[in-house]
């Protein structure tokens, strides 16, 4: 072969191995983008993934039901065999409920979420009958302004035969409408005595909150008129009992 022949072939080679490699570059480089397109995409996945896991994860260690403690106590008129609400309350959010009285049907929304182990003890109590037939013991007014009931006895010594710890009570107002638990100065010691607000109170943050009253304030505040003896402070001189408990849904 011709050494000018033989230039040309040579030039040729080199510009054919020249061009496999710049395809061979462009093939790398288009996998390098793709899979690098792929990472970026199971990032992305990976991370929505452990995000929701971590969530998952998060919500049931911080979201655990509550737990009530209901430790036994002295309370007259208690009926036997009543026993304790279970551990693990069974309302959440808010709770429809409706007191029958003789004086008419008072409404209210319970705080399940708020106050749970104060919810799940009412509830208990209503459906177990324990307020019906029970009078209202006292009648408030001045500063205080409440009509008290859930003493089985009447008295304002009478109970469940279990109390309970305090709940919502941080910062907690006392205004027209609240629901509230009545206790004795011993620490811890709901049970069954609760009141209804029928106008501003000034009260120390010291008694649950456990709903308010949505509909039939009015037959509290025609109560309250009647006034209550001794006056300020006393039984209510318009009677009022309990005819039932209703929790919505039970």
């Amino acid at each position: 072969m011709a050494g000018k022949d033989r230039k040309k072939q040579l030039a040729r080679q080199r510009y054919e191995r020249q061009q496999q490699r710049q395809a061979q570059e462009a093939a790398r480089s288009r996998r390098l983008k793709i899979i690098s397109a792929a990472a970026g995409v199971a990032v992305i996945v990976v991370g929505g993934v452990a995000f929701m896991v971590f969530t998952g994860k998060d919500d049931e260690s911080t979201a655990a039901e509550p737990k009530c403690t209901y430790k036994e106590a002295p309370g007259e008129g208690a009926p036997k065999g009543l026993g304790t609400p279970p551990a693990t309350p069974a309302q959440k959010g808010v709770v429809q409920t409706t007191v029958k009285t003789n004086q008419g049907a008072v409404e209210m929304q319970l705080y399940a979420d708020k106050a749970p182990c104060t919810v799940n003890s009412f509830a208990y109590l209503a459906q177990k009958n324990f307020f019906d037939k029970t009078s209202c013991h006292r009648l408030t007014s001045g500063g205080l302004n409440v009509l008290q009931c859930g003493d089985p006895t009447a008295k304002g010594t009478g109970g469940p035969g279990y109390q309970y710890a305090n709940e919502n009570t941080n910062g907690a107002m006392y205004t027209e409408g609240t629901l509230a638990m009545a206790h004795s100065q011993l620490p811890d010691s709901n049970g069954s005595q609760f009141f209804m607000v029928y106008k501003d109170s000034q009260l120390p943050p010291d008694y649950t909150v456990f709903g308010k009253i949505t509909k039939g304030l009015d037959v509290l505040q025609k109560v309250a008129k009647a006034g209550s003896d001794p006056k300020g402070d006393g039984k209510p001189k318009k009677k009022v009992e309990i005819q039932d408990v209703t929790i919505a849904g039970k």
